[in-house]
This record gives structure tokens, C-alpha cells and sequence, in this order.
């Protein structure tokens, strides 16, 4: 049975068991290949596959929700979605009134996203293998770690409303790190595409970083001016994604989000972008409403936030098709975020680097950056960040993978690790965005199967509030 097979066949038995009921059927597969080393060899390499199979139907005024994995999706038996359908119409029935349900998505056409690039899709052991034995070799002798991914994502949907559709996608990832007896440095990237890591010039910049960051200087805690690369840019974007973007965090009074309010510098746009090519994307959500490119914030003005249908109905909107598996209770996620770079700039390949330099920056876009700041902080990365307040999204984290002191444009010394409390949204706000990197980056994102894209910052200040004394 292919997978459009299988929601035709659910479907098919929510009718016979609950006739009049309204279902939806979403089947999810994929295949996450994982290539991990650790002092400098692999030490594991494996390969999940799993596929499961989410009914939610709506009866008599209750709503209920159940899935089940397939071993095999081509074996697939009616007694295993007998099962499944059974279940969840007996939870329906126990089920509390839902006065709120939305009803189901309408038969819509849906727009492609851009094919899974085949070699990415089906990329085999040695392929990662190659790019982790060239990470190691461009690092020099510095001890090394981190991983290389593939990874195949496919859905198909359909519902009792007549809406059918399927989707195919890939990412590849590598994130690593090289380390001196005392600093690391970290070069990581995603892609819809395996041919855009280089892992020779991904090794070779995690080496020079860690090279550069060596015998680290204390700073007191402060306010410093900071250029944050695109590898600190992406938890910006994933912590707005998940607690500012959020319809129904929104809806709820606990996001800082405003829509209509210049919340941003005007340098800034966020969109969400399923058709972008250096992306992965799935063509529709799990509530099959059709994916589109959806603009948040345009030019500093917040415009839109990300809904599901619940979500949307509350806010009197529709979908804008972000809705997740198991997300219900928490909101809908934009997927596929993407802070522009300067108005006017080129965006360059997701593989280029720019021009190669023997210090801690081998992007010509960061230092540009770096060259404009009389004093501050070059910063790699951000680390185990968390969110205090989500109404203002006050978070706070640890910098990691390098930290630099810059004087008069140009990188002067290494600094040691620093913790931050800092409001995303005010570091960002009008008048706070002092430049925007001329070209976006893949980062991967903590959730498997998500990248988002960011350029690097220059930022006015950053609340730093500890180092190692203290």
C-alpha cells in the first residue's frame, strides 16, 4: 500500500465505524541517517525508519485523536488500522465537548515545494562518511566531533472534506567541532542539498576558530555591542518561531507580538518560506492546509503570526498552514523562518563562504560586520538557552565555540564564555539593529528535519549578566 493508500483506507473504516464523523488521516515516514564521531573517528552510524499513521475525527461534539506506527508501510494490514480506528472512536466518545473545533481543512490545490534532491534522499554511508573523514584532515590534529545527516521526510494526508495530497523532502546537516586544550570552535550548516556541505571547509573553519580562541580572557559582565553570527542568529529565530510567531500564544496575551506594531528595526524582514530551494519543506501541514511563503515581520512591522486552524478560527483568520504533529495544546510553529539580509544584498549559495581568512572569521559578510564596531563582542554561538518570561521572550544562555573582543574593527583577543539575560524582541527593536549580514546561512535547527536560514547582526547591545567568577 503506498501512503495515500493507507488515509484512503482509514477514512474508509471511520466511515464504516462512525458513520457522519469528520476525519482527517495524516501519514508520516522517514528515514534519518546519522553519521556521529567523537575524537576524531566515527563511532556510529545508523539509520531510523518509521512511519506513523494520526487519525483525529470529530463526533457528536467531541473531538478525539490516536496514531499508531507501521513497521512496514507496504505490508500494512486492515486489522492494525481497524485497531487504530477503534481506539479513537472510543476516545470520542469519553471525550469532553469541544465547542471550538474548527472544522476540517476544504479541498484545496496545493502548490509543489521544490523535489527532494535524490542524492540527499538516498544518500548512502560513505557519502557522509567522506565529508566527516574531510572535517577531521581540515582540522589538522585538533581533536574533533559532531555529526553529518541525511534525511527523507514524506507525508500524505486526506479527510473526510475530500482534501488529498502528498509531500517529499530531504535536509542534510553537519554540525562540528574542533578543540584545543582550551577552546573549541564550531562550523555547522543545513541544506536541502548533501552537495553544499563541504566538509573541508567546514573542518577547516571549526580548527581556525579554535585556534583563535585559545588562552581566553575573563570580561566583566556588561552591555557590550555584538556581532552575532549566523550560527547565534538561528536561536533567535527558533525561540521567536516557537513563543513570538505562535497564533496561539498570541491569542493567549503570553507572546510579546503585536501584529501591526513596528516591533523590529526597520532592517529586519522575517518570512517563512516553504518554496525556498536551500530548504526543506513539506507542501502542506498536518491539518492539510496548503503551505504558502507568509511575510511576519516586513521591514520592522510585525505583519502576521503562524496559526493552525484552531488557532486561527479563535483569532478570526485562517490557517496559515503550521500546524505540527502533537502541537495542538501548544500552538502552531513556523517551519521555515528566514531573516533577510540587507535590502538590496546578494544572497549567496548556501555552500559558499565567502572569502577564507586564517582568524576566527572565514565569511566575508561577518567581518564587514566586525569592522564597523569600535568595541564589542564577536559571538559564535548560544548554548542551552531558556526562556524566562515568554511574554517579553527574556532568555537566558551561555555563549559557546568562540568569543572574541573587538577593538577599533578588528578582533584583538579571545574571551572566555559568557552568560546573557537579554529580551529577544529588544535586541531587535527600532534603533537597535546596527547592520544585517549580506548573505543567510542554514542552521540547523533542534528539531529534527528543520533548518532555519540567518544572516549574521550587529546589534547595539547585549545584556551579558555572568562569566566565570561569577
Amino acid at each position: 500500500m503506498t501512503m495515500l493508500d493507507i488515509v484512503s483506507r482509514v477514512l474508509d473504516l471511520v466511515a464504516a465505524a462512525k458513520p457522519g464523523a469528520e476525519a482527517e488521516v495524516v501519514v508520516s515516514g522517514g528515514e534519518l541517517a546519522l553519521t556521529r564521531f567523537a575524537n576524531s573517528f566515527i563511532h556510529q552510524n545508523v539509520v531510523d525508519a518509521t512511519t506513523t499513521v494520526r487519525l483525529r475525527l470529530h463526533a457528536d461534539g467531541r473531538t478525539a485523536a490516536g496514531s499508531a506506527s507501521i513497521p512496514n508501510p507496504s505490508t500494512v494490514d486492515d486489522e492494525a488500522l481497524g485497531r487504530l480506528v477503534a481506539r479513537t472512536v472510543a476516545a470520542a466518545r469519553l471525550a469532553p465537548r469541544d465547542p471550538q473545533w474548527p472544522g476540517l481543512a476544504p479541498a484545496a490545490p496545493v502548490d509543489p515545494v521544490p523535489p527532494a534532491d535524490p542524492e540527499t534522499a538516498h544518500a548512502e554511508p560513505d557519502e557522509r562518511a567522506r565529508r566527516v573523514r574531510e572535517f577531521v584532515t581540515a582540522a589538522d590534529g585538533l581533536e574533533t566531533a559532531g555529526y553529518c545527516s541525511t534525511q527523507l521526510l514524506s507525508m500524505a494526508f486526506a479527510n473526510s472534506a475530500g482534501m488529498s495530497a502528498e509531500s517529499v523532502t530531504a535536509l542534510a546537516a553537519m554540525d562540528g567541532i574542533a578543540r584545543s586544550r582550551s577552546s573549541d570552535g564550531v562550523a555547522r550548516l543545513a541544506s536541502s542539498r548533501l552537495g553544499d556541505l563541504d566538509g573541508a571547509r567546514l573542518g577547516a573553519l571549526a580548527a581556525a576558530k579554535a585556534r583563535a580562541g585559545a588562552a581566553p580572557r575573563e570580561l566583566p559582565p556588561g552591555r557590550y555591542e555584538v556581532v552575532l553570527e549566523p550560527t547565534a542568529v538561528g536561536d533567535l529565530l527558533e525561540n521567536l518561531a516557537v513563543y513570538g510567531f505562535n497564533g496561539k500564544a498570541v491569542n493567549e496575551g503570553r507572546s510579546f507580538v503585536e501584529v501591526g506594531a513596528a516591533q523590529f528595526d526597520p532592517s529586519l524582514s522575517i518570512v517563512d518560506d516553504p518554496f525556498d530551494p536551500r530548504g526543506p519543506a513539506l507542501a502542506f501541514d498536518v491539518e492539510g492546509t496548503p503551505k504558502a511563503r507568509r511575510t511576519f515581520v516586513d521591514a520592522g512591522t510585525t505583519v502576521a503570526v503562524a496559526h493552525d486552524r484552531r488557532s486561527g478560527a479563535v483569532a478570526g483568520v485562517r490557517s496559515t498552514g503550521h500546524a505540527l504533529p502533537g502541537a495542538a495544546s501548544f500552538g502552531a510553529i513556523a517551519t521555515n523562518l528566514r531573516l533577510e539580509p540587507a535590502t538590496g544584498s546578494e544572497i549567496q549559495p548556501a555552500g559558499e563562504w565567502g572569502q577564507d581568512g586564517s582568524g576566527p572569521v572565514a565569511d566575508a559578510s561577518v567581518q564587514a560586520l566586525v569592522a564597523q564596531v569600535e568595541r564589542g563582542l564577536l559571538v559564535t554561538d548560544f548554548w542551552y538557552t531558556r526562556v524566562l518570561d515568554p511574554r517579553t521572550l527574556v532568555v537566558t544562555g551561555l555563549t559557546r565555540n568562540g568569543v572574541w573582543l573587538i577593538e577599533n574593527g578588528e578582533i584583538v583577543a579571545p574571551v572566555q564564555n559568557l552568560r546573557f539575560t537579554q529580551s529577544y524582541p529588544q535586541a531587535l527593536a527600532p534603533g537597535a539593529v546596527l547592520g544585517v549580514g549580506t548573505r543567510t546561512v542554514g542552521v540547523p535547527a533542534s528539531w529534527a528535519g528543520l533548518a532555519y536560514r540567518a544572516p549574521a547582526l550587529r546589534l547595539a547591545s547585549w545584556n551579558f549578566t555572568g562569566n566565570p567568577s561569577g
